[in-house]
């Protein structure tokens, strides 16, 4: 379990001084449950995940995991006590193949273990396993790269953000059973930034997030009725399948 209690998150502004990108907010965070954070675009979402990660720093508040406060602790040090984070915009890491990145995340070069973890987010092991984590990799191969190495951990909070950009209808329907078996098989926290229909049907429970705080929190149901998510010039699978 990970409970925030009265975060607050502040950046440096104009001359006026900083302002806060999360205010206030407080959640408790249950293991075994998938919580979908979502909300206008500059809502605060991402900001919420990378202080749970460590990224951004507190100006105000407390974080707890399993009752330890964490709010001092490093990015290092929370990754080790079980956090992940995937990124929206993954790194390139030069040098680098897929099969010792996968290794260092899952501490594991079993080649079976390494296979299943890219065929759970739509790549073909034998096309991937052995290539250069370089710009010969598109944004959305990156990505499902990335969310493999957090699949690869034995995690108690596992966060992604907006895991759908950029990935095809077939990896998309792989990632969402994904996240499915990881939910019954693991005791896992699964935090998810998305504006996609088919992943927020899947929470547990619906957080949604506007200037910098939480305004509801509900049911799958209850927060898609009042939210229209088709985009005209988005080519996400949710926006396609609706126009």
């Amino acid at each position: 379990m990970i409970e925030l209690k009265n975060i607050s998150v502040a950046a440096g502004g104009d001359s006026a001084g900083e302002v806060e990108i999360i205010s206030n907010v407080s959640l408790t965070l249950e293991e075994k449950k998938i919580y979908v954070v979502t909300g206008p675009n500059g809502g605060g979402k991402t900001s919420l995940a990378k202080a749970i990660m460590g990224i951004y720093p507190l100006s105000g508040g407390t974080i707890y995991l399993d009752g330890e406060d964490i709010t001092g602790k490093t990015i290092t040090e929370r990754a080790k006590m079980g956090i992940g984070y995937a990124f929206q915009m993954p790194m390139r890491f030069k040098g680098l193949k897929v099969r010792d990145f996968l290794k260092i995340a899952a501490r594991d070069d079993d080649e079976k273990t390494l296979y299943s973890l890219l065929v759970a987010v739509g790549l073909c092991a034998q096309d991937y396993i052995d290539r250069e984590l370089n710009a010969s990799f598109s944004g959305g191969e990156l990505k499902r790269v990335e969310i493999a190495s957090i699949l690869a951990g034995d995690l108690r909070v596992a966060l992604f953000d907006e895991p759908e950009a950029g990935i095809d209808l077939w990896s998309f329907q792989k990632l969402t059973e994904t996240f499915r078996r990881l939910n019954d098989t693991k005791d896992t926290t699964i935090v998810i930034i998305s504006h996609q229909e088919r992943i927020l049907r899947m929470a547990d429970e619906v957080i949604l997030i506007e200037g910098g705080t939480v305004t509801d929190i509900s049911s799958p149901d209850k927060i898609l009725g009042g939210i229209d998510f088709i985009d005209p010039d988005c080519v996400c699978p949710n926006c396609v399948d609706r126009r």
